[in-house]
């Protein structure tokens, strides 16, 4: 078995920094590199000068013993191929990240673009527990729709989805190698077949008929029925604050940065869309608080039954049945595109 041991280096700024010292060396469950040594970012001072720096040397040598003595336990736990709760909570986004910054070969590879595509749709910090087939699935829904958040918006071919969809299956496999998640997702969800699939969407009938219907969760079905009104993605909707929508009953808009990019848009919203959000929160507050991605699939699964639709519905469908419903009802495909914030 392992060990785990505190040691200090001394440092040219009369402190000593705190360091854990893994004996064997150890695997990163984020990385995948073997380490040795871990800075605790933790320090004393070498020859204390008066009682306030005692003090802090006692209170930040019994914090790096605490959190040594939390490693050793982990380390032992790995023994017998149990992982603690803080690694089994971490962020999948962070393990993307780093699997892209070893594996890439430049700035614009396929990686990287895969992970930018990833957060554009999930958002900034997605953690493994939020991890399903239901959000699989959507995530390759929203690549086949050929979103467009490089540099010059245009929509990704399906050679591109395939390409970046089969990165974030590799980073599924490894988070199951590690015993990160506990369902191989992998095996589970089909890569991007090469010929084209039907995506799923809602007619005008079966969407206002699923507003009508009464369901488990009013929050998570009036973001639903939100995106379907204005075409927004998963990563928008459940970020959203109150500071974000500007203006009044008639001239709605909401002034915001589209999928996690750095361009602004504003977006003129419906009374109807706006009605979905309730009485007016803190301007900090979200639109939607509270919503959790991996309830979504039961969640939905309810919904449909009640309204008794035999369709394969994600969140992603929702800006489908937006984008197809616009065009249907006469609106032309560059003023879609920009409402989808995809136009150039």
């Amino acid at each position: 078995m392992g060990t785990v041991t505190l040691r200090r280096k001394t440092l040219n700024t009369g402190r000593q920094s705190l360091y854990l010292d893994y004996y064997p060396p150890l695997p990163c469950s984020k990385s995948g590199k073997v380490l040795r040594f871990v800075t605790l970012k933790l320090y004393l001072y070498t020859k204390p000068e008066n009682e306030l720096q005692k003090i802090h040397n006692k209170e930040t040598l019994l914090t790096a013993q605490t959190v040594c003595a939390q490693r050793q336990i982990e380390l032992q736990n790995r023994r017998f191929g149990i992982i603690s709760e803080h690694e089994r909570n971490a962020s999948f986004t962070e393990l993307f990240r780093q699997v892209a910054k070893s594996r890439r070969k430049s700035l614009n590879d396929h990686w990287e673009m895969g992970l930018r595509y990833f957060i554009a749709f999930s958002g900034p910090d997605l953690r493994l527990p939020e991890l399903s087939d239901f959000l699989c699935e959507d995530y390759k829904y929203y690549l086949l729709s050929g979103p467009g958040i490089a540099r010059y918006g245009r929509p990704i071919k399906r050679n591109t989805a395939v390409t970046y969809y089969a990165k974030f299956r590799a980073v599924l496999r490894i988070a199951y190698r590690r015993k990160l998640i506990p369902l191989d997702l992998h095996a589970i969800v089909d890569p991007i077949p090469p010929k084209e699939t039907n995506r799923e969407r809602l007619t005008l009938e079966e969407f206002q008929h699923l507003a009508d219907t009464p369901a488990g969760s009013e929050l998570m079905k009036n973001a639903a029925i939100f995106s379907g009104l204005t075409g927004l993605r998963w990563s928008d909707v459940s970020t959203l604050s109150w500071s974000e929508l500007r203006g009044k009953k008639g001239s709605y808009e909401i002034q915001f940065s589209q999928g996690k990019t750095d361009k602004a848009e504003v977006m003129p919203i419906s009374d109807q869309a706006v009605e979905r959000l309730g009485k007016r929160q803190g301007a900090e507050e979200l639109l939607f608080p509270g919503l959790k991605y991996y309830q979504l699939k039961s969640f939905f699964t309810g919904w449909l039954a009640a309204a008794d639709i035999n369709k394969n519905i994600t969140f992603h469908s929702f800006r489908h049945t937006f984008a197809t419903l616009q065009l249907e009802l006469g609106t032309d495909i560059y003023t879609v595109s920009k409402l989808l914030g995809i136009g150039h």
